[in-house]
């Protein structure tokens, strides 16, 4: 009877350290999976990296990975006509402009920024010297046409200033705004902004690319659109900000800086300063404050 029950007993004590012995390859295995890349795996150094090979770079972020390539650049001389031949079939926007449906709608001019006559532009313009400047979130115009006004005080009559903006405003904008004309559901954002290039003679200067900021950014990346000096002004939440800066930076040109406005706002570090900050350190680069704005050369 007692060796029955020994005999009974005993596939119940092997149980334990076979469950030791099974803990223990689980632990190993978990050790191995989870240990650094051996050394011969390829590692991303930002700092060690030139701007040649950062154009094509996708983000390590996956939520915000680009898969588009951009096109050899264009000569800065042909970029004007090249957008006006693939966005408005050869001819300006400004010919004949404005129709007569919407001139009772628009004010002669209506102008409207904030930080848009900042000492940034004049010093950065100055510095950098700039035959393309592109200006992300452009709103009325007002930061375009202050760049407009310094380059022709500067002498530099063949820079030319591409606004990209849905120029759709923000929902609620028009209760701050009530005097921006609405058409059939259609705020007239575009109209006005042109309108405003128009009162101060800057139609051969200044070029709308009325996209969203994503969609136009990988636009001119693949059309081979790079700038001198590029101003991020559109989304001010994080998301937004991040996105706007990498596509910006894939198409600026060596040797150029990227700056933009709301790095000191409510948000703090919730919104365009954790955008910045996280791409200077992803990408190995100094961020400078001037007034408001953050500035970041490419070299």
């Amino acid at each position: 009877m007692k060796e029955d029950h020994l005999k009974k007993l005993t596939p119940f004590k092997l149980l334990k350290p076979i469950a030791y012995l099974l803990l223990l390859l689980l632990s190993f295995t978990f050790g191995y999976l989870s240990s650094p890349s051996s050394p011969t795996t390829p590692s991303f150094s930002p700092p060690s990296l030139q701007l040649p090979q950062l154009v094509n770079l996708p983000t390590q972020l996956d939520h915000f990975r680009l898969t588009s390539h951009c096109a050899t650049p264009l000569p800065s001389h042909l970029i004007r006509q090249t957008i006006l031949d693939r966005l408005f079939k050869s001819t300006s926007p400004f010919v004949n402009f404005p129709p007569p449906y919407a001139t009772p709608l628009l004010r002669r001019s209506r102008v409207k920024g904030w930080g848009s006559n900042g000492a940034v532009f004049q010093n950065l313009i100055q510095k950098v010297q700039p035959k393309t400047i592109i200006e992300i979130g452009t709103f009325l115009g007002a930061s375009a046409i202050h760049m407009a006004g310094l380059t022709r005080q500067l002498g530099l009559n063949d820079t030319q200033i591409l606004c990209l903006d849905d120029f759709r405003g923000w929902p609620g904008f028009r209760d701050r705004f009530r005097d921006i004309g609405l058409l059939n559901g259609d705020v007239l954002l575009l109209y006005q902004f042109m309108q405003n290039v128009v009162s101060v003679n800057a139609t051969e200067t200044v070029l709308p690319i009325p996209f969203s900021t994503g969609s136009g950014l990988d636009w001119l990346c693949e059309m081979g659109v790079f700038g001198d000096l590029i101003e991020v002004d559109a989304g001010h939440d994080f998301n937004s900000a991040w996105s706007d800066i990498i596509r910006a930076y894939r198409i600026l040109r060596p040797g150029g800086v990227i700056f933009g406005h709301d790095y000191f706002t409510a948000a703090d570090d919730h919104g365009v300063r954790r955008a910045v900050t996280l791409f200077a350190q992803v990408y190995g680069l100094k961020i400078k404050l001037d007034g408001q704005h953050w500035v970041i050369e490419s070299s």
